[in-house]
């Protein structure tokens, strides 16, 4: 198959396979085309046996009166086209194992049994009874789409079509995705920039790459070994063949025309030459490029940076309280990840933090000179998307008068030629979560405060990201549903709940499986699962 996207080549006559019971990984550099891939198989645009139904979660639910428990189990949709599908395979006299799995859905589909099922996966998504009574259009847009998410489970679709499906889910939620999704027994495709979450789901691993896609069995860590030792055979292979080319070459040019018996030897050679060019070269490995991100130096302030002093905080004076008598410092030398369920307060204590939010009781002291920089989600609604990233930039900093020099700038952060001239509104996500990067770095914070910060990064953005903040002077509070950054970058671990913080003794592996027991507590259903695995 080839994939065209507005006249770029996207994939070139390359073969797509997929088989069931596997659960696919699709990776690849931001702007190759993933999610394009995942749309042409989820339209339909490449051939799909009719029997094969197709679920692809693209966008949330939108909002409406009808309840987020009740929006989950509508299926009859659903279960219609199934039991078509049945009549047609009894009538066809099919193979018998297909119909036994339609039979299987269509007793999961069963009214008695929804209720349950579809209640089940909201709670793992992270949905209390009450909210599962509550109307979507009371819900945010992150909310609809953990709604949309479920659905998807709910459906349990012979192919399922998933694209960063942990972006809006918090580490409890992920860790319960991680657990269900390892049982999934059809066709699953999965785009995800978390090598923590592919490793626990994966039993394959596809890469888009040059315009192909490559096939690796096992998981992401056994998909990075693999592909070590086959570039290591392959390198091996290339130099040997130029070892071979150059020897000839020389030889040809230096006996040629020598005598009657090295002449024919330079020519035999000359054929053999031939022939090894024409049956194809290795080719040379090409990586991926790789880029570093970079947080100017900071200088230093003395410590305390910043105390909080016995902090309550809530949002109304009738609301619930969020933090209770909160007393802690953070300096230049922090190094924390914050983790929790949602609605814990892990957003709100940055904002508290940064100011953005006043304490309802107590005090939060600030060192006079400190800079913070906050990443958040909503920082790409600030750009102005008629702009291109280098006009932005010598917007925001007019110090910096050379060009050049402000292309240098960006160029850090993975932005390069065409792309730091096109508008911001051209760009991918990713590309735009670049550019809030630059313009947060060159305001050369003393603490960063990263809410987030993976949603749209490929795993190698990620990668350069950690080693940007292990090499900043600065200190740094993170919140992430993303395990492996957590580990890179993260000396301790702070627990927000019930309206407190709590240190957590072990690292984040250790927090991981915690909330997997907590889970298995939680969740016979769960529980059984695990066990066939």
């Amino acid at each position: 198959m080839s994939l065209t996207f507005h006249g770029q080549e996207l994939l070139s006559d390359t073969t797509l396979e997929l088989n069931s019971g596997r659960r696919y990984g699709l990776i690849g550099l931001n702007g190759t085309g993933k999610s394009m891939l995942l749309s042409a198989i989820g339209n339909r645009e490449v051939p799909i046996p009719e029997h094969i139904d197709i679920y692809h979660l693209t966008r949330e639910m939108p909002p409406s009166e009808r309840t987020a428990l009740r929006c989950v189990m509508e299926v009859d949709k659903q279960r219609t086209m199934l039991e078509r599908e049945a009549e047609r395979l009894a009538h066809e006299d099919a193979e018998c194992e297909k119909l036994l799995e339609i039979f299987e859905r269509l007793e999961e589909l069963d009214a008695d049994k929804a209720e349950v099922r579809a209640s089940r996966i909201l709670h793992g998504l992270g949905f209390t009874p009450a909210m599962q009574r509550k109307k979507l259009k009371d819900f945010s847009g992150g909310w609809r789409m953990r709604v949309a998410l479920a659905r998807a489970l709910f459906i349990r679709p012979f192919m399922l079509l998933l694209d960063e499906p942990t972006n809006h889910l918090d580490l409890d939620a992920c860790v319960w995705l991680e657990e269900e999704l390892k049982s999934f027994k059809r066709i699953l495709v999965l785009i995800s920039h978390s090598q923590d979450f592919l490793n626990g789901v994966c039993t394959n691993i596809i890469h888009m790459h040059n315009r192909k896609l490559k096939y690796y069995t096992g998981n992401y860590d056994q998909y990075v070994k693999t592909r070590l030792e086959l570039e290591e055979n392959q390198m091996k292979r290339f130099h040997w063949e130029q070892d071979q080319i150059a020897h000839m070459k020389n030889y040809i040019a230096r006996f040629g025309h020598g005598s009657a018996k090295l002449a024919r030897q330079a020519q035999s050679k000359e054929k053999t030459l031939q022939k090894m060019m024409a049956s194809g070269l290795t080719e040379k490995v090409v990586h991926d490029k790789t880029l570093s991100f970079f947080f100017p130096s900071c200088g230093t302030i003395p410590p305390p940076v910043i105390m909080v002093q016995n902090v309550s905080f809530r949002y109304s004076n009738d609301g619930p309280l969020i933090y209770k008598n909160l007393e802690f410092g953070i300096d230049l030398d922090t190094r924390v990840a914050l983790v929790g369920p949602n609605g814990a307060g892990k957003s709100t204590l940055l904002k508290l933090l940064t100011g953005e939010l006043l304490p309802t009781d107590g005090m939060i002291r600030k060192h006079s000179h400190v800079k913070i920089g906050r990443y958040h989600q909503h920082l790409q609604e600030q750009l102005d998307l008629d702009l291109s990233p280098l006009e932005y930039m010598m917007k925001c900093y007019p110090e910096i008068k050379e060009k050049e020099e402000m292309r240098k700038i960006i160029g850090r952060y993975g932005l390069t030629g065409k792309q730091q001239v096109s508008p911001i509104r051209n760009l991918s996500d990713g590309q735009k979560c670049r550019v809030c990067f630059a313009w947060l770095a060159w305001q050369t914070p003393h603490m960063l405060f990263l809410d987030e910060p993976t949603n749209h990064l490929d795993i190698e953005t990620i990668d350069a990201l950690a080693d940007a903040i292990n090499d900043f002077e600065g200190g740094m509070m993170l919140v992430s549903h993303d395990f492996r950054l957590i580990q890179q970058v993260a000396q301790e671990i702070w627990v927000c709940e019930k309206q407190t913080i709590t240190k957590w003794k072990g690292d984040i592996l250790s927090y991981k499986e915690h909330l997997k027991s907590k889970l298995i507590d939680d969740d016979p259903q769960l529980t059984k699962q695990m066990h066939n695995v």
